[in-house]
């Protein structure tokens, strides 16, 4: 197998969980929630939400901690046995392959709607499963340096279109808080923590993780989860403070239409969502990497067969996907299938799994 070449350090796994979670939610999160929550206390919905998916991702650290040379496709059928345990490998690999499809939908409707009116969805994503393609074939280190070069131009680009917004936000869109008490906000924590979907990814990135670093997991968890967390804080406070919680309501891509409601005279950009639309897109490219390398890595496990056969063989299975919803309502209900899914699969299973190892007393320590 390709894990004892393929190593990365603490800083990229953290850098790969964060591109990994930072991808539609920053366009799609402040509408999603308040749809639930119907006050402006969203906020308080993300910052529950992003507590939860920590709580989560701890524990599938502890999980593979106890295998921390193997990956989830190869200890769990130490735990469960082998038919169970290949059962919940193909459970998973769907699940990241559905990903993959669901970024690559998402990222062409978005591209059509606001930079390039008129091109075919096929046209858009072809482009983007191919060089896709050429990332992951070079294995997870390379996949991690790619997204150590896209992250500090995220921080930089989406801090400083948010904060250029600051002329028409207006505080008293976000009050009161707790105006109608804490229920409205318990109603938008489900919907705020399918956001953070993305600690699963750490149920392989140990295996590739350095053997000084693997101690270091519960770090890459916590901290590549902060970082979001305080990127759709931002987002959702500067969109409602902006919009107000009707304004946002009436939108479909709410944070976009930030970004367009306002300009400043003087500069010579006057679009300032082509900005933001930039990094979503490079967001979008690398959740949908990760993925596709993830599942193309399950079935490699799986079958005992060489990992680029399946790097190959999962493109054309993720464009047909990509392709099936007929509009964006359709798009949004499969995304919301896929979370839900995700909710049961890493949230319930690998409880279920820690504890049956540590009652069979089943690990393998580095």
């Amino acid at each position: 197998m390709m894990i004892a070449q393929d190593r990365i350090t603490t800083s990229q796994a953290i850098v790969v969980l964060v591109n990994y979670i930072l991808a539609t939610g920053i366009l799609t999160l402040p509408r999603f929630s308040l749809e639930k929550v119907k006050t402006p206390d969203v906020w308080i919905s993300v910052l529950l939400g992003g507590l939860i998916a920590m709580i989560a991702g701890v524990i599938i650290v502890k999980l593979s901690q106890q295998f921390p040379e193997k990956t989830f496709y190869q200890y769990n059928q130490e735990i469960i046995g082998k038919w169970l345990g290949a059962f919940l490998s193909i459970l998973v690999i769907s699940y990241f392959f559905l990903i993959a499809a669901f970024e690559v939908r998402t990222m062409a409707e978005v591209t059509s709607l606001f930079l390039l009116e008129g091109t075919p969805t096929w046209a858009i994503i072809l482009p983007f499963l191919w060089v896709g393609l050429y990332l992951i074939s070079s294995g997870i280190n390379s996949i991690a340096r790619l997204f150590e070069i896209i992250f500090p131009i995220t921080v930089i680009i989406f801090l400083l279109v948010a904060f250029l917004s600051i002329g028409i936000f207006e505080i008293d869109n976000l009050r009161p808080v707790l105006g109608l008490g804490i229920i409205p906000v318990l109603k938008g924590v489900k919907t705020s923590t399918l956001a953070f979907l993305g600690p699963e990814i750490m149920l392989l990135l140990i295996a590739f993780m350095q053997k000084s670093d693997k101690k270091k997991a519960v770090k890459v968890v916590l901290v590549g989860l902060t970082i979001p967390l305080i990127f759709y804080i931002i987002t959702v406070v500067m969109v409602i403070g902006a919009l107000s919680v009707d304004g946002v309501l009436t939108r479909t891509w709410p944070t976009i239409e930030l970004m367009r409601s306002f300009e400043i005279p003087g500069l010579i950009f006057e679009r300032f969502e082509s900005f933001l639309l930039v990094i979503w897109i490079m967001q979008i490219f690398t959740t949908f990497t990760i993925t596709y390398f993830a599942a193309a890595f399950g079935l490699s496990c799986l079958l005992k067969k060489n990992i680029r056969i399946f790097m190959f063989a999962l493109l054309p299975v993720i464009y047909l996907i990509a392709m099936t919803p007929k509009n964006i309502n359709e798009l949004f209900k499969f995304g919301d299938m896929i979370g839900n899914a995700a909710l049961i699969l890493f949230g319930m299973l690998p409880i279920i799994l820690l504890f049956i190892a540590r009652l069979r007393g089943v690990k393998n320590e580095a």
